[in-house]
């Protein structure tokens, strides 16, 4: 096994504590996108609305962002993997009701099926609120500064490699069985990643924390943020670039649209992290260093460009290409944003900057899907893409005039420094 893992790249491997840490997440995100993409298919099988689409998005991120700062005060307060337990086993007890109502729903009328499958996909949203900021806590917790980088980079390789095999799997699972088969094996990967993260380190809460004010420690997250740079002009990066240009909520009206079905939907989901999978990992074995931010720039300009193009493909297998080529390209944004906020937070806020971390996130994912949904409403499915494309392009140039912290990020310098400072 050492042998194996000789290489440089391979280095951060050698820890059991982190292959563990990498399968419970591979297993959750198994879990979440069978989820994600057999309630997408499902809704709008029942409601034929593009609105309906980015309303799956709303019902999850009002609670994740609610509760998010809650999440990261609890996860800096308690034991950490005592947290992320609670938090998955909420997640499993939505999948397990997901299948419940999949069984049953001859029994409801449509409008009725469809408020309780938005009732579920809330409490997706608490779930996921605990689960962010105690997940990004024990990375931390697990690996020295100086594996950060090519940590990030392989925990983004299995994230992607998940979120491949997961949209692929619910798609043709659905296609050739039933809702009610594909909620059960996601439900089957989420009992999994319990059972593996009840092998992680129990490491007791000893930080700072426990003397702050109560109000103090809900908003020292987002006053680090604020307070950081480089922080900040990534997180928002993120948040307006994916928020306009991302059009995941979408694909099943182009995947009605090519004529290619659940099996199709599947197929579309996949191909962004499949581009994904081959940049993560030779991010990890040639992590971004001097040039960092302007890479990161140019990859979240080209994300936009991919999208306007998959806009306009009347090809099913060239839009995979394009969908490709995208996923490839944020790839080097999660791997470099994870970095950074990993090398420049104190390991008694990681909880707290994580959930401030997460609400950027999930306004540009889901609050992304409903904006997706309002403007393909409308302006049109072609229309709306194209619309957003060019605003992630003005946001890029917009981000990289005011904020020159992160035109000139230099990864290899902020490792040292977080090492000094440590």
């Amino acid at each position: 096994m050492s042998s194996f893992f000789s290489g440089e790249a391979y280095e951060v491997l050698r820890d059991i504590h982190f292959r563990r840490y990498l399968a419970l997440r591979f297993l959750l995100q198994l879990s979440v996108q069978v989820q994600m993409t057999t309630v997408a298919w499902w809704i709008y099988n029942l409601t034929k609305d593009p609105l309906s689409l980015g309303m799956l998005g709303l019902c999850e991120v009002i609670p994740a962002v609610g509760l998010a700062v809650i999440g990261g005060h609890v996860a800096d307060r308690y034991v950490r993997k005592t947290v992320f337990l609670y938090a998955l086993s909420l997640h499993c007890l939505v999948m397990a009701s997901l299948t419940a109502l999949a069984w049953r729903q001859s029994q409801f009328e449509t409008q009725s099926l469809v408020m309780l499958i938005y009732t579920c996909v809330v409490f997706v949203g608490v779930a996921r609120a605990f689960m962010t900021a105690s997940i990004f806590a024990l990375f931390g917790e697990i690996l020295p500064r100086r594996l950060y980088m090519r940590g990030s980079a392989w925990t983004t390789t299995l994230w992607q490699v998940a979120a491949t095999l997961g949209p692929a799997m619910a798609g043709i699972i659905y296609g050739y069985t039933s809702a009610v088969i594909t909620f059960s094996v996601g439900l089957g990967f989420a009992i999994s990643s319990f059972m593996v993260a009840t092998l992680m380190p129990r490491r007791e809460a000893e930080f700072l924390i426990a003397k702050e004010r109560f109000i103090d420690s809900l908003t020292i997250g987002l006053r680090f943020v604020f307070r950081t740079p480089v922080v900040l002009s990534a997180l928002a990066l993120d948040l307006f670039a994916v928020l306009f240009g991302g059009a995941i909520a979408l694909f099943p009206m182009f995947a009605d649209q090519l004529g290619v079905g659940a099996a199709g939907l599947g197929w579309m989901r996949a191909a962004p992290f499949f581009g994904a999978i081959w940049m993560a990992l030779l991010v990890a074995h040639r992590p971004p260093g001097k040039n960092a931010g302007k890479i990161l720039l140019a990859s979240v300009a080209g994300f936009g460009v991919c999208m306007f193009m998959f806009s306009l493909s009347q090809s099913f297998f060239l839009s995979l290409a394009i969908l490709a080529v995208s996923g490839a390209l944020d790839a080097v944004s999660v791997t470099t944003r994870g970095a950074i906020v990993q090398l420049m937070t104190p390991s008694h806020m990681r909880g707290r900057v994580s959930s401030v971390s997460s609400v950027f996130i999930a306004s540009s994912n889901e609050l992304g899907a409903f904006e997706s949904g309002v403007a393909a409403r409308i302006l049109g499915l072609v229309p709306s893409v194209i619309f957003g494309s060019s605003m992630t392009l003005l946001v890029v140039g917009i981000i990289s005039k005011i904020s020159p912290s992160i035109v000139k990020l230099d990864l290899e310098k902020l490792r040292k420094e977080a090492e000094t400072n440590a």
